[in-house]
């Protein structure tokens, strides 16, 4: 596996754990148990994902975050809880992919990991709040639905098909720039609005 399939592969786990840290960790454990996944020899530290303890705790978070994120407002406070928590994650889960043998490559992947991971999460908490202000909660209920299986279909690319890995990273980042300048755009029109002039 070539330098850019792994740096893509780091960069779409890193982005996706942005959105479901959990359900990120677990997916990618139980393909591994099921030999879905198969890890190659510089992955195997990854090996650690599939051992039952982690397994049903990232399973007992991915359920509480699947219920959480349905609900209006609820989904609010529980990406503000995990402000820290994603970013740390998904840079753990970059430095686990690249070669434990290159220490500056780990250490460029773990700061690239978190940046990628807090980048997503900024996205994905900032749409989410602005979802949050419609009156009706169906939006707020299909957004989150739309993100679980965007996570899981593309985490599931991203292992598949490690070559086009790279531009999974690029599309997810891409997204989340858009993410974070729509509710800019939408937060600073609801609350930012000119005065208007006295006729």
């Amino acid at each position: 596996m070539g330098i850019i399939e792994i740096i893509g592969i780091a960069g779409s786990v890193s982005l996706l754990s942005g959105w479901r840290l959990y359900l990120c960790i677990f997916a990618t454990g139980l393909a591994m148990r099921l030999d879905a996944l198969p890890v190659p020899e510089h992955l195997a530290s990854l090996g650690v994902l599939e051992n039952p303890w982690v397994m049903g705790i990232a399973a007992i978070g991915a359920l509480a975050e699947f219920f959480a994120d349905k609900v209006m407002w609820l989904d609010t406070a529980w990406d503000t809880l995990h402000t820290l928590i994603r970013p740390i994650g998904g840079a753990l889960l970059a430095l686990a992919i690249v070669d434990p043998s290159d220490p500056a490559t780990q250490v460029i992947a773990f700061l690239l990991g978190g940046g990628a991971s807090f980048l997503a999460h900024g996205g994905k908490a900032s749409a989410r709040a602005v979802v949050n202000t419609s009156p009706e909660p169906v939006s707020n209920l299909v957004t989150s639905s739309v993100e679980d299986v965007a996570t899981v279909g593309l985490l599931y690319v991203a292992y598949e098909y490690p070559t086009i890995a790279a531009a999974v990273a690029a599309v997810l980042f891409l997204v989340a720039i858009g993410l974070l300048w729509m509710a800019h755009r939408i937060v600073k029109r609801l609350f930012f609005r000119a005065p208007k002039a006295d006729a």
